[in-house]
């Protein structure tokens, strides 16, 4: 079936235009399927989809097909079940970050897309839904004899438009066209704020807003929403990582409207790291929403005042909202669609993963500038710092998404003093990123090493930390 479920992808094109003559032709059915019924014709039509779907696809029977939005390869066989991808772990080969045994289904299907597309070029698939439980098992093909070709996409959202005495710092900072610095914290393993505040106190004057991770690596610490509401309460601007790993839409929406009444001003949603490299390995994942669907799911909150359900809120949240890409894995500059996807279902800030590979980034924004993506969303470049080189060598070959050359590796394990190297290097790449056209600001990444980030923030010239004046 995997051979098949190749080919497929590889003669996406032709097979579009099958499916395309199929439900032209199907609704001139529909009067049987109503003198039969619809249960009965469902009842003979399910048995031959399922198998010439799953010959051909591999399909795992949602009840929900895109495959004539997804380059003709299921989305359903992604081991995160991410309905709009790829997600940020793509391994360097181009296969899966939970099942590295297995090419990355949303790679197959932007080749596919490729295929079809009239330019040859990746374009974003149409935003699609959440999947619905309900369906499962339950035949697409009716829906075709009934005149319903296509699968319920999500309309783009609008412009935000807030008034500027409402918006947040982040919000504000990035708006007014300065160059935007960020920090990302890890929440503590502690039910004392303490550590957190202190840990958070180092950026004060230097960061615009400060990153809370969501069990980032799959790894347990305090709840994002939790350190993220410490943090407003005492002053700072967090950004609320949201994870869809975790927790399903109904905690989802809980925790933003929860995060909101506590004084969160930005969210940033991601679809998450696979549990099986965190300290819960035996955890089952849930990934009921990904990240493009929860970019929907929240802007819909916010802007039409509503769950995903379409119950009303009493009172909205107003959050600035933001996603994630990874320019540096596999499908490399086609990752451009992806990117043009999350802005489209609602971000309006990015935050990259860490970039050690200036070059690679540049070929990025070339099509980011040529699409007039960052006129659309502000972008952040992710950077950090590993004190040696077999650190970052553990990095690159451990961490699924992280890309680093191999020219790096060896000016930092060549060095004397390799800290100071790695530090170095580090302030280099910031200071090549801030002169690249689009790019909006940084994002300081390094795991519990808030000193050295605080360092590079100001030894790069981006800011410069209150000093206190002697009597």
């Amino acid at each position: 079936m995997y051979t098949l479920r190749l080919w497929s992808v590889r003669h996406a094109r032709g097979l579009r235009r099958v499916y395309d003559f199929f439900s032209r032709l199907a609704p001139a059915f529909a009067p049987v399927v109503r003198l039969v019924g619809r249960r009965r014709a469902e009842t003979v039509l399910h048995p031959f989809e399922r198998l010439l779907k799953g010959l051909m696809f591999d399909c795992r029977a949602c009840g929900q097909c895109v495959l004539s939005a997804t380059g003709m390869a299921c989305p359903m066989n992604c081991a995160k079940e991410m309905r709009n991808g790829p997600c940020g772990g793509v391994r360097l080969d181009g296969r899966c970050e939970v099942k590295p045994e297995m090419a990355c289904v949303w790679v197959e299907a932007t080749a596919g897309t490729k295929r079809i597309a009239a330019d040859r070029q990746a374009h974003p698939t149409p935003l699609l839904p959440a999947i619905d439980v309900r369906r499962r098992g339950k035949s697409t093909w009716i829906q075709v004899f009934e005149g319903r070709a296509d699968p319920a996409f999500q309309p783009p959202v609008d412009s935000r438009i807030v008034p500027e005495s409402e918006l947040g710092p982040l919000e504000r900072a990035c708006r007014s066209g300065r160059f935007v610095v960020t920090v990302e914290v890890a929440p503590p393993d502690s039910a004392d704020p303490g550590a957190l505040l202190q840990r958070a106190a180092k950026f004060d004057g230097l960061v615009d807003a400060i990153n809370i991770t969501d069990g980032a690596g799959g790894n347990c610490h305090m709840s994002s929403v939790a350190a993220s509401a410490i943090l407003a309460a005492h002053g700072y601007d967090p950004v609320y990582q949201v994870a869809c790993r975790d927790r399903n839409r109904i905690a989802i929406q809980g925790d933003i409207l929860g995060a909101a009444a506590l004084g969160v001003k930005n969210i940033l949603c991601l679809t998450g790291d696979d549990v099986s490299q965190g300290d819960h390995p035996q955890a089952k994942p849930v990934f009921d929403l990904d990240a493009v669907s929860l970019l929907h799911v929240a802007r819909g909150m916010c802007d039409r005042g509503e769950f995903a359900s379409g119950r009303r809120l009493e009172t909205p949240p107003d959050l600035f909202i933001g996603a994630t890409v990874n320019p540096f894995v596999p499908p490399y500059r086609d990752r451009i669609a992806n990117l043009e996807k999350k802005i489209l279902a609602g971000a309006r800030f990015i935050q990259t993963q860490f970039c050690f590979d200036v070059g690679l980034f540049e070929d990025f924004m070339a099509e980011v500038r040529r699409r007039g993506l960052h006129e659309r969303a502000h972008i952040l470049v992710g950077v950090g710092t590993l004190g040696s080189a077999k650190a970052l060598k553990w990095m690159a070959t451990h961490v699924p998404g992280v890309h680093v050359p191999e020219a790096l590796i060896e000016r930092i394990g060549r060095a004397e003093d390799p800290k100071r190297a790695a530090k170095a290097a580090c302030i280099e790449t910031i200071r090549a990123l801030s002169g690249i056209e689009g790019v909006a600001g940084i994002h300081v990444m390094g795991h519990k090493n808030e000193d050295v980030l605080a360092q590079i923030i100001e030894e790069s010239g981006l800011r410069r930390q209150p000093r206190l004046q002697a009597v």
